[in-house]
């Protein structure tokens, strides 16, 4: 019976297509069935790592720090090459936006890197607008995905993501505590990338005085609403080391070009008198600690972070703009928003034209009772003079 009264719904037509649907209440969570032998959909994730790969990845780091702290020094010491390095002066009139792209690979994966640097930033004796440019920069690399998303025909998956997925923001090693140049450069850039300050060149300032250093600077950060970027502890496999890597925040690191001689080893560091600092000593520095949790860790969380929260909040904002409001409860018609904009532009060039109507009647007028004024004085003075 449940059958034929089916073969009629469908013969009849039910306004719904010929589609039967038949509905069953499975709760919230569905209804988990066992399988009789194997399907294959558990190749799924291979098939996901597979296609990644293929296309390779984006990843975009900007470097904010003065010149000559050391930024493309420890950029060289993460990814273990040699970039392309321009000795800047400390005369530049303005901040500058520097933007270098290298293709790498590794094994099988490859990897597009973006360093951008910001070239003469804090070398001005005016620091007040220092921030600007690399706000402007960042919007910019929002508007250009979102300009993407937007397009009749679009391609994001060959598009070329150039949003910046982390900020290293590398701070002066005073010892005492962090400058105000720094808070409102943080300030300006939480809500358009993560950051991760880290303390540069930290081999010049004692033991004592880096921890000291650095619970300073977490309190000032804190105390400014300074949004920083802290690495996830939902995923149970990195929770515990990210947790740890939290609270020694902010990294201590120390960069160099140079291979050194320690015994009968050789090993990337500095050299002084007094000894020989290694950068990949994890007692001597925290250089080891920011590539394990900037690199092998959480890379794709940086880069998730990014769409999720941070360019999300610029497209919410630029669509509020655009006059495209979600409340949740009527949904959002592209037709009805671009109607409404049209006829309020509509209706202001309309205004806008009756002003400029009523301005040249206006005009004519004053010019018609000025004419009408001294054709009058024309006229007296000629019966005057006759």
């Amino acid at each position: 019976k449940q059958w034929y009264q089916r073969r009629v719904a469908i013969t009849a037509g039910d306004n719904r297509s010929a589609h039967v649907k038949v509905l069953r209440s499975l709760g919230q969570d569905g209804r988990t069935l066992p399988l009789q032998g194997h399907v294959g959909f558990d190749s799924l994730p291979d098939q996901l790592v597979n296609k990644c790969v293929n296309l390779g990845f984006d990843m975009n780091i900007l470097c904010v720090g003065e010149t000559g702290i050391g930024k493309s020094t420890l950029m060289d010491c993460l990814f273990k090459a040699n970039f392309d390095d321009t000795v800047h002066s400390h005369k530049s009139p303005g901040v500058e936006i520097s933007e270098h792209i290298y293709n790498l690979k590794e094994g099988n994966v490859k990897l597009r890197l973006a360093i951008v640097d910001s070239v003469g930033y804090g070398d001005q004796i005016n620091k007040e607008n220092s921030f600007k440019p690399l706000v402007d920069y960042a919007d910019e690399q929002f508007e250009n995905y979102l300009q993407e998303e937007l397009k009749i025909k679009r391609d994001l998956v060959t598009f070329h993501d150039s949003r910046i997925h982390v900020c290293l923001y590398f701070l002066v090693p005073t010892g005492h505590s962090i400058r105000s140049l720094d808070l409102v450069t943080m300030k300006a850039l939480d809500k358009k990338c993560n950051i991760i300050p880290i303390i540069a060149k930290s081999d010049t300032v004692s033991k004592s005085e880096l921890d000291t250093f650095k619970a300073n600077i977490m309190e000032e950060l804190r105390a400014n609403d300074v949004e920083i970027y802290t690495f996830p502890t939902d995923d149970e496999t990195v929770a515990d080391v990210n947790k740890e890597m939290n609270e020694m925040m902010p990294f201590a690191v120390v960069g160099s070009r140079e291979d050194v001689k320690v015994g009968e080893i050789t090993v990337r560091g500095r050299e002084y008198p007094w000894g020989v600092v290694e950068i990949e000593n994890e007692q001597h520095c925290d250089f080891v600690k920011l590539r394990e949790m900037l690199i092998r860790t959480n890379m794709e969380d940086l880069r998730e972070v990014t769409h999720r929260k941070h360019y999300e909040l610029y497209r919410r904002g630029k669509l509020k703009q655009m006059g495209i409001t979600d409340d949740g409860a009527h949904p959002v018609s592209l037709q009805e928003t671009y109607e409404q904009k049209r006829a309020e532009h509509l209706e202001e060039l309309q205004r806008i034209e009756n002003e400029m109507r009523q301005n040249f009647v206006n005009k004519v007028r004053e010019k018609d009772l000025e004419l009408k004024r001294n054709e009058k004085e024309v006229s007296y003075f000629y019966h005057f003079v006759i």
